[in-house]
Order: C-alpha cells, then structure tokens, then sequence
C-alpha cells in the first residue's frame, strides 16, 4: 500500500450501477446481488455483462444467504466452488468471511478458501464486524494472507465505529489494508481523513429511481413487506464523484 495512494471502493449490484460507478471515479466494485438485505453472490451473468462495458477492478462479494455468517457444509460447498467460478471468470478478487458459532473466524474454513482463491486478492468482509474479538481477527486476517478487512468499526455506521477503526489501522501495522465501511459519503471521508489514518473507504452512493412500471398492483408483495418493489436503489455517479474528490484533493 502506497503511502500517495487512497483507495475508493463503491458496492453494486447491476450493470447501471457499476457504470456510474466507473465514471465517478471509483477504484474498484464489490460486485453483489441483493443489497437491499446487504449483498448476496451476483451471478456470473452480470459479472459478464459488467466486464464487457469495462475494464474496472471487480471484487466479488460471495455470501450465500441473508443473516449470519456460520454456514453448513452444504453452504461452504457452494462458497468454494463460489471463489473458483469467479477466480475463473478473471475476478481481480473476492470478498468472504466464515464465523464458528463463538464468533471467532473459522480458520480451517478460510484456509481452504484462500487457497481456493490462488493469486486473488481476499477481502474479510463485515463477518467481522460480528465477530466476538477483532483484534483477535486481524492477527488471524494477517496470518491467511488477506488484503483488506472491510469493517464499520462493529457499529453500524463508521462514523459510530471510528475509534475501533482507528485502533485497527494502528495494529494492522501496514500487513493489510484497514477500509471503512457503512455510511461512507464525501462528508464522511473528509470527517475521517482528519481524523484518522484510514486510507480506502467502500459506498454505495445510492439514490432512489422511480420504476418504469406504468401498471402497478400494490395488493402483491414479493419479498419484503417494508421494501416499495417499485423503486430501485442505484449508484449515483455525483456521489461517487464528490467522494472521489475529496480523495484526490489529498494528494
């Protein structure tokens, strides 16, 4: 990591939102499907699509289901073979984390899949961010070879999360790249390049579009029933833009 580098990371889950990403200035994608319930594994199909449009950086967030990260065996199987579909498809790298159930990381687990993802580069995602001792989890992120932890300090916003954020940049001593996470806009950068040493930040710059749909019947819910089925939540390039900016002006 240099020291006139800053990295911007922007999560998305479509083409449209990848392309507004791209021309706002964003470093790299976490490509995901589903961020309405905080990302799922994408499909191959959209990773295609994306990657015909542009040559971005494109890490992939692999997570099988909604809710915790302490997965069955059926579940690891599908994750590994996860991390190889897309290390295969020319993925610059993917995003993964495993929990036992005391909340520690599942070493034997990681190992297999840091394997599995051969010359990639490995982000432990927000797992993390629930796991039972983060100190703990940095020196176990240090010892698999990881690249980048992506945490919000185990608070839901980084902003909440700042002052764990700035211990772990502290004690990850340079071995591996600490990227705030949840919350991140252009304001939140600046707030958090005053105040700490923190280098990569990951957003999502959504805005809400309206749906083309002319006919629409409210009777029917598909999933949730707090979720308005006729919006769509996209990346906005402005917000992408303004973040980037902020970054640039630093250097």
């Amino acid at each position: 990591m240099g020291n006139d580098k800053y990295t911007l990371e922007v999560c998305v889950d479509s083409v449209e939102s990848a392309m507004a990403a791209a021309r706002g200035g964003a470093d790299r994608l976490e490509l995901c499907s589903n961020l309405l319930i905080g990302g799922t594994t994408p499909t191959a199909a959209l990773f295609r699509e994306i990657r015909k449009q542009s040559d971005i950086r494109i890490h992939v967030l692999i997570r099988p289901r909604f809710g915790d990260f302490c997965y069955s065996n059926y579940e690891f199987n599908i994750i590994r073979e996860e991390v190889k579909l897309f290390r295969e498809l020319g993925a610059q790298g993917v995003v993964i984390g495993i929990l036992q159930p005391d909340g520690s990381l599942d070493m034997n687990k990681m190992k297999e899949l840091m394997q599995e993802a051969g010359d990639m580069s490995v982000t432990l995602h927000r797992a993390f961010d629930v796991c039972r001792d983060p100190f703990e989890a940095l020196e176990q992120a240090k010892e698999l070879g990881i690249r980048t932890i992506l945490t919000s300090g185990q608070k839901n916003t980084c902003m909440e999360g700042m002052e764990l954020l700035k211990q772990l940049v502290h004690k990850a001593d340079g071995k591996l790249e600490i990227m705030a996470g949840s919350g991140v806009d252009a304001q939140v950068i600046s707030r958090f390049l005053k105040d700490t040493e923190i280098r990569a930040y990951h957003m999502s710059g959504k805005v809400v579009i309206e749906s083309s749909m002319l006919y629409r019947n409210t009777n029917v819910s598909m999933g949730l029933p707090v979720a308005d089925e006729y919006v769509i939540w996209q990346t906005s390039q402005k917000k992408i833009s303004d973040a980037r900016k902020i970054l640039d002006s630093q250097l």
